[in-house]
């Protein structure tokens, strides 16, 4: 299934219309209302694509569109970068893009803006993933696996990707990193603990260096 071959219906339409209100109310100084439900509209058919569970999916919708209109203002200057910008792909965003997002987040404490995203994304998180990172005290399980959006590859500053290939577009300018690991997908939580260690290292001095520039 893809997002041109869906259509929202009728009584999913009527809660966007609050959703867009909410949207456009809080980017009223960049976008018109009519901007902000295309991207509002887009975000939800690429998201019921992929997501297993329908139900309250326009509430996924609202952040995801947030979220890329975040990084269209970063995108066109309209508004003062103040903090670098840190996006981390792989094919699930399901697992490793998750937990290198969870870990850069907790140890920036607000100082870097984290993005993560898959280049084929699935309907939901790896279970092991969020048990591994909760028991570090992260909690991502309302988190949801998105889409890799070209807003978001041009907002950020660096660009993380893990096991993608050439999914990701290169943009002139930017900081490109390719961490060779492996995919928790189908692996126990030992496994996965393993994996989050060597993210949290690579993470660590990933922001060391943010944070000296």
């Amino acid at each position: 299934m893809t997002a041109d071959s869906l259509v929202i219906p009728p009584e999913t339409a009527q809660l966007l219309n609050t959703s867009t209100a909410r949207l456009a109310d809080r980017f009223a100084a960049y976008f018109s209302p009519e901007t902000v439900r295309g991207v509002l509209e887009d975000s939800y058919l690429v998201l019921a694509a992929t997501a297993r569970v329908r139900t309250h999916l326009y509430v996924l919708a609202e952040r995801f569109a947030a979220e890329r209109l975040e990084a269209t203002l970063s995108v066109s200057g309209a508004r003062a970068k103040t903090r670098p910008e840190v996006l981390f792909v792989c094919v699930h965003n399901a697992g490793r893009s998750q937990m290198a997002a969870a870990l850069l987040d907790h140890h920036a404490a607000g100082r870097v803006t984290v993005r993560s995203a898959g280049s084929a994304p699935v309907a939901e998180i790896n279970p092991a993933v969020i048990e591994v990172l909760a028991e570090r005290g992260l909690d991502i399980a309302k988190e949801f696996p998105k889409p890799l959006t070209d807003e978001t590859v041009r907002a950020s500053d660096v660009v993380v990707t893990m096991g993608c290939g050439d999914a990701c577009p290169v943009y002139p300018g930017k900081r490109y990193l390719n961490w060779e690991l492996a995919d928790p997908a189908g692996q126990d939580a030992a496994t996965v603990r393993t994996i989050r260690d060597e993210l949290d290292g690579r993470v660590r001095a990933l922001l060391d260096e943010l944070l000296a520039l």
